[in-house]
């Protein structure tokens, strides 16, 4: 759950030291611990891909004296200070001085977990979302990323690892809003023509009289307000990969000179007699049955053999439900740094109402919901209507259900004795709770 982040734990009674920090362990965080505030100093400065967790009272500098250090090193990494009984107002105005929290002794295992998972949470969003920003910041634009790890996208990934390096045709089959495009782009950064033109046209949002002249070009005075020669799309991603977008709208005419170029590699310019050789990768996109327009005479059948040599189905995002937080985790940092807002935190609800929405318009809804999350615009209904809180007892108590053991087995790497050790179930309840909820896991040895 917060890979690549730990916790500086620390404490100057060995015997409390070692028993939290082994219960950190136990709940699958890293964690490394210190018996005074100088020996971890030298960890702490503004890139510390973690926390702070430190006693108020200790040898030397204090708890108090580490959270103005902190505070002027390192602000941004979150300091949860540990008090004794009868401290609260030295702690509240700990807190109003920069602390993320504190903890009041004695404290149950499960207090110090639960306010250790929140600051890492805040951290790695924090951490993310600089990252972000200077990806951006660069122009880099933080690359093409296929986010998930739904069996689904795993097997996308497995197959573009695969067929990258070569030439061979796609056709990307999905549901409008599944990320075709984005899956495209991933192709073509993976391959060895990622140093060329990606070029995307969508064939269903230009009439065929400028399709033509779109994809193979003019010369000037090929027909009136041709004023100069244009490069077609095909000639401009020449070395490079074209992306044909909702290709099943291509009109008939179009198909057959776009087969004829798929054949021998050659166009003409509109206006032009001289053939043209073109070297583009082909990588088409489609939504509905083809099989069944095919069948109605509305997509020629050479072509779709042309184009689908390899297919690659991109699932809706109610069938890889895994994906929909991670994803929208994503989405928010994007927007944060698009809108130059920060990036809120997601909290036990929202993730529930998140894996509640069936999502129609599949990753595309779920980016527009993200932006509306950062902006601060409630939500005032789901796609068919319902606003969560109509929804029954008992469907509310399941989704939240469902979202619990998700990111538990999420935290846990998907190992069911660990998860079901978190959750405190028996293990034959938790199996019957996960084919359920549809949810994934691995098993244990």
């Amino acid at each position: 759950m917060h890979d690549g982040l730990k916790v500086i734990f620390i404490e100057d009674d060995e015997l409390v030291r070692r028993a939290n920090v082994q219960s950190l362990q136990l709940a699958g965080v890293a964690v490394a611990g210190y018996p005074n505030a100088e020996s971890a100093l030298p960890l702490i400065d503004a890139a510390l891909p973690g926390i702070v967790v430190c006693d108020v009272k200790l040898p030397g500098i204090s708890g108090l004296d580490l959270l103005t250090h902190c505070h002027e090193v390192a602000p941004d990494v979150p300091v949860i200070l540990v008090t004794g009984h009868g401290d609260i107002t030295m702690a509240v105005r700990a807190m109003r001085d920069g602390a993320y929290d504190f903890i009041e002794k004695p404290f149950a295992a499960d207090r110090l977990l639960d306010t250790v998972h929140r600051a890492l949470a805040h951290r790695k969003l924090w951490l993310e979302n600089r990252a972000l920003r200077r990806e951006l910041a660069a122009g880099e634009e933080g690359g093409t990323r296929l986010i998930g790890s739904s069996p689904a996208m795993a097997r996308v990934r497995d197959i573009l690892v695969n067929i990258a390096p070569t030439d061979v045709p796609v056709l990307i089959s999905g549901d409008t809003g599944a990320g075709k495009e984005v899956v495209a782009r991933k192709l073509h950064e993976m391959s060895p023509r990622r140093d060329r033109p990606f070029v995307a046209l969508n064939c269903g949002a230009l009439p065929e009289t400028m399709f033509e002249t779109e994809m193979f070009g003019h010369e000037a005075g090929a027909f009136t307000g041709a004023m100069k020669r244009r490069l077609g799309k095909l000639e401009y991603a020449s070395g490079g990969t074209l992306f044909l977008d909702e290709v099943e709208s291509m009109s008939p005419a179009l198909q057959v000179k776009l087969l004829r170029v798929l054949e021998d590699g050659l166009i003409e310019r509109l206006g032009a007699n001289e053939a043209i050789r073109v070297d583009c990768r082909i990588v088409a996109a489609a939504k509905g049955d083809m099989e069944a327009l095919i069948a109605a005479g509305g997509f020629r059948r050479d072509l779709f053999y042309r184009l689908n040599v390899v297919t690659v189905m991109l699932p809706p995002l109610s069938a890889r439900r895994d994906d929909i937080v991670p994803l929208f985790e994503h989405f928010v940092l994007a927007a944060a740094v698009r809108y130059q807002r920060p990036a809120p935190l997601l909290g036990e609800r929202r993730r529930a109402e998140l894996l509640q929405r069936e999502w129609p318009g599949n990753v595309r809804e779920l980016r527009n919901a993200a932006d509306r999350f950062v902006l601060g615009i409630p939500e005032t209904a789901d796609a068919d209507g319902t606003l969560p809180e109509a929804r029954s007892l008992k469907e509310r108590t399941e989704q939240f259900e469902r979202a619990l053991i998700g990111d538990a087995l999420r935290q846990n790497k998907g190992s069911v004795t660990a998860t079901a050790a978190q959750l405190q179930l028996p293990k034959a309840t938790l199996y019957e709770k996960i084919k359920r909820y549809s949810l994934q896991a691995r098993g244990d040895s």
